[in-house]
């Protein structure tokens, strides 16, 4: 439903409108006094020809250089390019006859352009091309230019990691999405071109163009001999209008009901896609320097199921671009299998790039998606077609698919190239959690069924122990740990890896005797672990299951947090400076009361500080 406008902002809608339709109102009742009879139908229709076809030639010409020209400024951020494109707005400041002038400085018969042309670009059909493609061609640039600045550059770095090359991405990718606004500009150029006077007269009077042949006739014979002039000026206006609105409604018609299925389908494993899995292995070095920010990593994991976890910020989504090969890897080396991508533009990776946002190509179909990888496999994007239950929707835009329809369909997308190498950057972030859940879960089967090596970004860690084997913790740029999950899970090397892998129950400190650990604020915690010597500083976990409540435990401490977490009720229990979590479905607890418990030995677990 519309919401109506705050009344002030109401009327001075109304003002405008009421200004803009009146003159049109006004005309009406001087058809009456127009001067048929003394119409030239002939020389009329000449002029009406002449700015038609001189309009159509100047918006090729525009066409032609406006939309790259737009491209390279929404592209370039040097500051050249900036005036660059301060100078080709100029025309639209400048008064029609003053650009014709300046025209003539440059074409005129004693210009040296001109005395190259023998004067032929003055006074004729070349010269109305010239002065018209000089005013107009701002409204095409400017359009086309918001254009590509609009478009999402994700779009370009998925059609490289699907083996498509700078061209191919700008005709089949950037142009397209970017073409309502670049026809909306073009429409303008050619109407400025159509009824361009002040830089035509100066630079060809002759032969008459529509607004210099109506002014001629105003001059000579007045305004009733030249209201007749204006129906072919309004009519082709009328055109336009009701082009532009059916152009808006057939395409809010072609909005179909989202289908909110997003049950993923079940995957099973099976011979037809599972190939002998090759011995791939991934290892980076990657170094990467924008602004006060720089990156330095190098990983070797051993296994094909990886994530990167890290809070935002912290070059996630950079290392999976430098692994991707859209962004310059500055002083490091990325191999897979033994084969070093380094060196190779990312067509040339044969790798799949999921974004945040899955990067479906906002023009294409679901059929089309799959079909655009250069080397797609016709009978792979068929069975990913059936297998992750996309046969019912190939027809469908992007915008007509739900959240998890885009995921499989770029998931499917990725397949069809048999790539070696899948890089998902947080895939799941934008959706709900039990949506997200059953997500993660279907991507879980298609890791077990493809040979493929997958590397997931996330910040969630349960998200990185269910997709991954092996994990890799970042901060600043940094490596903090890095191993099998169950490693990094069980034995954070720092505090602050126990932090971003959300990890409870865990704490630093020194042993004091063999078995005795004493934490922070001198609470002191018995381990059966006697293996690490008296002295050393070392990290401690206690399970939640290993503290129990009772009147004759030997720790003291007040609860602080008594709340849900995945359906259980937790109790959180503060001993000096540590706290303590433990499930306990006593209701009878609450916060502030004091709680006296005891640790099992055997469930408290420690290790050395590793850094």
């Amino acid at each position: 439903m519309m919401r109506s406008a705050p009344r002030p902002l109401l009327w001075l809608a109304a003002l405008l409108a009421v200004y803009l339709c009146a003159p049109f109102l006004a005309s009406i009742p001087q058809i009456g006094h127009a001067d048929w009879a003394s119409v030239d139908w002939r020389a009329t229709w000449s002029a009406v020809g002449v700015s038609a076809a001189s309009a159509s030639v100047a918006a090729l010409i525009i066409l032609a250089g406006g939309v790259p020209l737009g491209y390279w400024l929404a592209r370039s951020s040097s500051r050249w390019t900036a005036l660059l494109g301060f100078v080709v707005q100029l025309p639209l400041a400048l008064p029609p006859l003053t650009s014709g002038v300046l025209l003539l400085f440059l074409l005129g018969p004693y210009s040296w352009i001109g005395r190259v042309f023998g004067g032929m670009l003055t006074d004729s059909f070349a010269g109305i091309v010239l002065a018209e493609t000089f005013v107009a061609a701002p409204f095409l640039i400017v359009a086309a230019r918001s254009a590509f600045a609009a478009v999402d550059p994700v779009f370009d770095d998925v059609a490289a990691t699907l083996g498509h090359h700078a061209g191919s991405r700008f005709f089949r990718v950037m142009l397209p999405v970017a073409w309502p606004a670049i026809r909306a500009g073009l429409a303008l150029a050619w109407l400025r071109a159509f009824g361009e006077f002040g830089a035509t007269v100066m630079v060809a009077y002759h032969p008459y163009s529509l607004p210099v042949y109506t002014y001629v006739v105003f001059g000579g014979q007045g305004l009733p001999a030249m209201m007749p002039l204006l129906l072919p000026t309004l009519a082709i206006a009328l055109v336009c209008a009701a082009l532009s609105i059916y152009s808006r409604g057939n395409r809010a018609g072609t909005l179909a009901k989202m289908d909110n299925g997003d049950e993923p389908p079940v995957i099973a494993a099976t011979s037809a896609t599972a190939s002998a899995a090759p011995d791939l292995r991934l290892a980076v070095q990657l170094a990467r320097h924008l602004g006060t920010f720089s990156l330095d990593i190098a990983w070797a994991p051993s296994t094909r199921r990886l994530a990167i976890i890290g809070p935002s910020g912290s070059g996630k989504s950079m290392a999976l671009r430098l692994i991707a090969g859209l962004e310059p890897n500055e002083g490091g080396a990325v191999t897979l299998g033994g084969i070093d991508l380094d060196g190779q533009p990312p067509e040339r990776r044969q790798i799949g790039y999921m974004p945040q946002d899955y990067g479906l190509f906002p023009h294409m179909t679901v059929a089309q998606q799959l079909a655009f990888p250069v080397d797609a496999d016709t009978a792979s994007a068929q069975y990913w077609l059936e297998h992750l239950g996309l046969a019912a929707l190939v027809d469908r835009l992007p915008h007509q698919l739900s959240f998890g329809q885009r995921q499989r369909v770029a998931l499917a997308r990725a397949l069809t190239r048999h790539n070696q190498l899948l890089l998902f950057d947080e895939p799941f972030a934008a959706l709900d959690t039990p949506r997200r859940r059953r997500l993660q879960q279907s991507l879980r089967d298609l890791q077990r069924e493809i040979s493929a090596v997958t590397v997931i970004v996330t910040h969630d860690p349960d998200e990185a122990a269910l997709l991954a084997d092996e994990v890799l913790v970042i901060e600043h740029g940094r490596v903090l740990q890095s191993g099998p999950v169950e490693q990094v899970f069980e034995q954070p090397a720092t505090m602050r890896v126990a932090e971003l892998l959300g990890l409870h129950n865990v704490g630093q400190g020194v042993i004091k005797a063999p078995g005795l650990i004493e934490a922070r604020g001198g609470f002191v915690l018995e381990t059966a672990d006697r293996s690490i010597p008296s002295g050393c500083e070392v990290m401690w976990r206690v399970s939640s299951h290993a503290i129990v409540p009772s009147p004759n435990g030997v720790h003291v401490g007040v609860i602080g947090a008594v709340g849900l977490r995945h359906g259980e009720r937790y109790v959180s229990v503060n001993v000096g400076s540590v706290c303590l979590e433990f499930a306990n479905e006593d209701d009878g607890r609450h916060e502030s009361d004091r709680c006296q418990f005891a640790i099992d030995p055997a469930g408290v677990s420690v290790w050395r500080c590793r850094v």
